[in-house]
């Protein structure tokens, strides 16, 4: 079940009606802990299965490691949770990968191996229950946090339905506890998260569906023919618009679907194209991702505290990952390989250059130079194939033979105001939230616009396709 479909709506109005039913807390939990599984089940059933080991596993591994003293036993129960969860994302995820670069290797040293044909249809979402769980086992072994104290708390956690298939990435120290008395949205509440919902499906449906999506397609899913240097710059920045407008437009509207129900779920954007440097964009992009990778992955990995050399390592490391995470593809293995080279060179400049204070007409023009190579990234995101990227890229740079313009001018038109809108809000609000903004904005002006998108949204619904993060 996605949020931008006639299905949601009405399995929405039914779940706030029953939890504002008077019904007990435990009963309203109840409801919500089926409700989330009959959004889940509604794209897969039998892939509930896969939400119930990692449930269970999970749980009995947390309560094991409490009762235990013993630091063997202990590892055990951690290393049994990590097995089995990262076993199901390995096998669901990348299986048919890693099957085909071992054919691959195979052909390289002269055996020919023919495997039978892949089918195994990939779980969705299931890069972000897996992260969400693994944090709970983990968090218990390194005694961060405490168990959750009931059953039905932690299965809620695990598949809210808001954060379920494409996050945020939560936390059990930041749901469980919210399970522990009733709750119910106050009117306030009721309202931002109405205004969150309508603002997501805006960016999500109207945007990045209906003007951004269409205009990157024409390059990047062309059967034939090269683009000229402007379709492959419109394209790529088209896609900087759609790929922010479809996750960042999830995020809101599952943090407003929470926030109507009475629940808390933390940023997962905060106008990252605003970013001054790539460390500052990945505290402004899929925050509860770079947060988890920097907490179980970069500082295990020995962080900044040994030295350059390792820091490094580990910033490449954990972005290598962090882009393996995405996809099963080498194109993501590259995307996350660049952005751990920006990182590792912007820590090495600002080591050199430590004194150095940017006026504002520098931070205009670092914040310029991390867009655009930020874009430069995008490219091995969005394509297909290394020959697609390679086609793009060539393309960006003036260097194609026998160009075919692609995108007609009017939706390059759009595409450009609406990604120039885009940035500009941004930097608009870079050192603010959208709570303030609609505090601070006249009631009036606040109503005209949410009315604006909820009739665009009316309009613009058709297709109802599915999000760009649902795939990973």
């Amino acid at each position: 079940m996605i949020f931008n479909s006639l299905t949601f709506v009405v399995f929405f109005a039914l779940v706030l009606a029953l939890h504002n039913a008077p019904f007990s807390w435990r009963q309203k939990k109840i409801n919500l802990l089926v409700a989330s599984y009959l959004f889940y089940a509604a794209w897969n059933p039998p892939f509930v299965i896969l939400l119930w080991i990692s449930t269970v596993v999970d749980w009995w591994a947390a309560q094991a490691m409490v009762r235990s003293e013993r630091q063997s036993i202990r590892r055990t129960w951690m290393i049994l949770s990590v097995v089995v969860n990262l076993g199901m994302l390995a096998y669901f995820k990348y299986g048919e990968f890693l099957l085909e670069n071992f054919v691959t290797l195979a052909a390289s040293a002269g055996v020919t191996y023919r495997p039978p044909e892949w089918n195994i249809v990939l779980p969705v979402g299931i890069s972000f229950y897996t992260f969400a769980t693994l944090s709970y086992t983990l968090d218990v072994y390194l005694r961060r946090a405490k168990p959750a104290k009931s059953f039905l708390d932690y299965a809620l956690f695990v598949t809210f339905f808001p954060h379920l298939v494409a996050g945020p990435i939560m936390r059990p120290t930041e749901l469980v506890p919210q399970f522990a008395e009733p709750r119910r949205a106050t009117l306030h509440q009721l309202y931002f998260g109405l205004a969150l919902i309508i603002l997501g499906l805006f960016q999500k449906v109207v945007l990045a569906d209906g003007f951004l999506g269409p205009v990157v397609e024409r390059v990047y899913d062309a059967r034939e023919g090269v683009p000229t240097m402007i379709d492959a710059w419109v394209a790529t920045l088209a896609f900087s618009g759609q790929i922010f407008c479809d996750f960042a437009g999830y995020s809101t509207t599952a943090i407003g679907v929470a926030l109507c129900l009475g629940f808390a779920m933390p940023d997962n954007f905060r106008f990252p194209y605003a970013a001054v440097g790539f460390s500052d964009f990945w505290r402004r992009w899929h925050i509860t991702l770079s947060s988890w990778l920097r907490d179980y992955l970069y500082i295990p990995l020995g962080g900044n505290r040994h030295g350059p050399v390792r820091t490094y390592m580990a910033l490449m490391g954990t972005m290598l990952l962090g882009g393996l995470w995405h996809g099963a593809a080498w194109t993501f293995v590259v995307w996350g390989g660049l952005h751990g080279l920006y990182l590792s060179v912007e820590r090495l400049l600002r080591n050199r250059f430590s004194n150095w204070k940017p006026g504002r007409a520098s931070i205009v023009v670092l914040g310029l130079l991390t867009y655009l190579l930020i874009n430069i990234t995008w490219v091995f995101f969005r394509a297909k194939d290394f020959g697609v990227a390679s086609t793009v890229l060539i393309s960006m740079a003036g260097g194609a033979s026998k160009p075919v313009p692609m995108i007609a001018l009017l939706p390059m038109i759009y595409a450009l105001v609406i990604v120039a809108g885009i940035v500009g809000t941004h930097w608009a609000m870079r050192d603010k939230t959208v709570e303030i903004a609609v505090e601070r904005a006249p009631a009036w002006l606040v109503g005209a616009l949410l009315g604006i998108m909820g009739v665009a949204i009316v309009a613009e619904q058709g297709k109802g396709s599915a999000f760009i993060y649902f795939q990973f």
